[in-house]
């Protein structure tokens, strides 16, 4: 396999399991040693850098609250004193609270806030901190900041909020040459998109791209592979709806 990320060092939040596991999984595959952060299931972010290490790679697990800054301070020194460094950083940790307007609690906008938005952003500020030159944010949004969904208010717009840090942040990181994107995912066959859904809105979900298919964590991993390598060099500021066509 191209070990086209041999030497760098990349840490994804959110990473012991759907998404961001396999992101870490393939990142590791080519070549990067990775952090695996996670909030609280230590026996699922063992299990990912276990399986990690089974094929040569380098891993570590990192509990940490990205809701939290002192956490999240505490997640990057704890990197840099395990691997040197710090190259790729992947914001995959989000939450989903869908309701409708009427059912949203002050607690609710306090948690999906706090971790979707306040989370990333604060980890672009010690990412823009930390990064070597040449270096590599990629955030997470979603495909249904260009939807009208209803009950979906509250998570599209803590999304639209990363989209934006990812737009202005590009110019400021730019004279160091790190780039910083962001993903939209449309409807992907994890647990966080699935719980709480019948099989009928599943499959209607799946049916509104052009595949006709729910997307797999290996279709985003791959595009984060891209993002993450030299040659997304000119690349940045930029949203890419990863999505099969949903729209």
């Amino acid at each position: 396999m191209d070990k086209k990320l041999a030497g760098k060092v990349a840490l994804i939040t959110g990473a012991s399991r759907g998404i961001g596991r396999t992101i870490a999984e393939n990142l590791a595959r080519h070549g990067a040693k990775v952090v695996i952060n996670y909030a609280n299931r230590s026996d699922q972010a063992a299990e990912v850098v276990q399986g990690i290490k089974s094929y040569g790679g380098e891993a570590t697990a990192i509990q940490a609250d990205i809701s939290r800054l002192s956490e999240l301070e505490r997640l990057y020194q704890e990197t840099l004193n395990t691997f040197g460094k710090l190259d790729i950083v992947v914001n995959n940790a989000g939450i989903i609270i869908t309701k409708p307007i009427g059912d949203v609690t002050e607690a609710d906008y306090d948690q999906l806030f706090a971790i979707n938005v306040k989370g990333t952003y604060f980890s672009c500020q010690l990412a823009a901190k930390h990064l070597n030159p040449n270096g590599r944010i990629i955030n997470f949004s979603t495909s249904v900041t260009g939807q009208m969904f209803p009950a979906y208010s509250l998570y599209a717009g803590s999304k639209g909020a990363v989209e934006q840090f990812t737009r202005q942040l590009a110019k400021e990181l730019g004279k160091r040459n790190i780039t910083i994107n962001a993903i939209a995912p449309g409807p992907i066959n994890t647990e966080l998109f699935t719980v709480g859904k019948t099989p009928e809105q599943i499959q209607g979900l799946a049916n509104m791209n052009a595949f006709g298919r729910l997307g797999e964590t290996e279709d985003i991993a791959g595009v984060i592979l891209f993002l993450a390598s030299e040659e997304s060099q000119w690349v940045t500021g930029q949203t890419l709806r990863v999505n099969g066509g949903f729209i």
